[in-house]
């Protein structure tokens, strides 16, 4: 087992990120108080970064430090129908598949939401700002602010604020949808 620092992805991220800032070695090291010739090793995979020049660095590329030390994660996500995490309601024929959370600096969560009929699903207020959106894929489904729920047909959008007191009640057998949790 290595204990020691990913140096193969250190000098990928470095490389990356500083691509991406649009600055050389010189000025990224002037920025991070290091030699030109630390960064350059480290961008080429050698070297022994301490955890003080990695937060420098990160602080000079303007990223967190995880960015510069974790692999990158594929641009390209495949969930099959019936992967995913899935979470049930208590009180409803009602399951939620996580499909993509939200990822650092974005701000929202996306699901896939299987319904029965029966009793809606009942959703206190979430935290204050939050909006969701719901396109309904299949069925028949009344969605919305527990008060004034709208009824919704395939391919049709709703968005309604989830910091109130929300609704989602199938009125068909085998309805989805795909929710979109957005925190403004």
């Amino acid at each position: 087992m290595n204990d020691g620092p990913p140096l193969a992805v250190i000098a990928a991220s470095l490389q990356h990120e500083r691509r991406r800032a649009g600055l050389s070695l010189a000025e990224v090291a002037r920025r991070a108080g290091i030699a030109k010739s630390t960064l350059s090793q480290l961008e080429s995979g050698t070297g022994n970064p301490s955890v003080e020049t990695l937060w420098a660095l990160g602080v000079a590329l303007d990223v967190p430090f995880s960015h510069l030390v974790e692999p990158p994660r594929p641009s390209v996500q495949i969930i099959r129908a019936g992967e995913g995490p899935r979470v049930a309601s208590e009180r409803a024929d009602y399951v939620a598949t996580l499909l993509a959370s939200c990822p650092p600096n974005a701000r929202r969560d996306i699901y896939v939401i299987t319904a029965e009929p029966g009793p809606p699903r009942e959703s206190a207020p979430h935290m204050p700002g939050v909006v969701e959106h719901v396109v309904l894929c299949a069925g028949r489904a009344r969605v919305g602010v527990a008060d004034e729920p709208v009824e919704l047909s395939p391919g049709d959008y709703v968005s309604y604020p989830g910091d109130a007191a929300h609704v989602f009640e199938a009125m068909e057998s085998d309805t989805s949808a795909v929710l979109v949790s957005e925190h403004v």
